[in-house]
């Protein structure tokens, strides 16, 4: 018997693969990449978390689908910010359903408490979540196993068919992680993310840009890249402007973007960020702009060429950090 897991790197997670390889059932950890679950890679700490249970681990990247199918149109809505949390696990049971049979495996288990999250994790959106699952590949809802809560919930087809003992799983409920935290000093496992993290989404200043972002206009691609990093401006007459903090950020904002035209300086000597101001900007908007970004550079001239789209500048350096703050999400 072989089970697939919807395995985020967490405590939850970790414990109810546990659980069910203790009943001698072979699991395979999915860590599904949705674009905002982190900023920096976590490879290496999820390959160090499965080992210690002796999981096998799958990295999946499902960024560009969760962007063009989930994100901007949830049937369930969203939560306090822009986290559309029952279609965004409705989405990763479907994709983990859709590795059922390449990976000999017979149902999908997940780490979900019931009652521990507000949005998502009440009974009721637990039922939406396997809905959606049903209603929109036609399988079993009952193929979902949440062991962690199992024993609050109807029998899942798992332990209706005998394949796991339902007196081994849990009825754990609520906010708390007292039980968790026990379990895991008892088996002496060290790698697991603490309470509390998680997805970006539900971040303050992503979810601002995002709701900016499409309040403006359709969303696009490089809509990902300007939510997570980077300085992010209103400027006077309404356009945007995204402008890097450090090397890191410029690397992942040196994109071609379908909206927005990279600020390219005309000059060798030039050490400082990358930035990016909407395509139908005004030259006012465009100037100030490239003047935002030679602000946070090592501006050693007193003015600099540069050149967004087809149009030429001279531009000096922005005078104030502390009037750019009164610009920026």
């Amino acid at each position: 018997m072989k089970a697939l897991a919807l395995f985020s790197g967490g405590l939850d997670s970790l414990l109810a693969m546990k659980l069910i390889k203790d009943q001698g059932i072979k699991v395979v950890a999915l860590n599904f990449n949705i674009g905002f679950g982190a900023k920096k890679d976590k490879r290496e700490f999820l390959e160090n978390a499965t080992k210690q249970i002796d999981v096998e681990l799958r990295l999946i990247d499902i960024r560009e689908q969760f962007f063009d199918e989930i994100l901007f149109n949830p049937k369930y809505g969203y939560g306090k910010y822009f986290n559309p949390c029952i279609d965004c696990h409705a989405n990763m049971f479907r994709q983990a359903f859709s590795l059922l049979e390449e990976e000999g495996a017979s149902f999908v288990i997940s780490g979900e408490v019931l009652g521990q999250r507000p949005k998502s994790q009440r009974k009721e959106a637990l039922f939406q979540v396997n809905h959606l699952v049903g209603d929109k590949i036609g399988i079993d809802e009952g193929l979902i196993l949440r062991p962690m809560c199992a024993k609050l919930l109807p029998m899942s087809t798992p332990e209706k068919m005998g394949w796991v003992d339902r007196e081994k799983l849990l009825d754990i409920s609520g906010r708390g992680r007292e039980r968790q935290l026990k379990m895991v000093q008892d088996l002496g496992l060290k790698y697991y993310e603490k309470p509390g993290g998680g997805c970006l989404l539900t971040d303050i200043s992503v979810a601002k840009r995002l709701k900016d972002i499409t309040a403006r206009r359709k969303a696009v691609r490089g809509d990902r890249e300007i939510s997570l990093y980077g300085r992010y401006f209103i400027l006077p007459d309404g356009g945007r402007c995204v402008i890097s903090r450090n090397e890191e950020e410029n690397q992942k904002l040196n994109i071609e973007h379908e909206k927005m035209q990279q600020i390219r300086i005309k000059e060798e000597s030039w050490l400082g960020p990358v930035g990016l101001v909407d395509s139908e900007s005004s030259m006012r908007d465009k100037g100030l702009a490239a003047s935002l970004m030679l602000l946070y550079g090592k501006s050693q001239l007193r003015e600099y060429p540069l050149q967004i789209g087809e149009a030429n500048f001279f531009v000096v350096p922005f005078d104030s950090k502390q009037k750019a703050q009164e610009m920026m999400i």
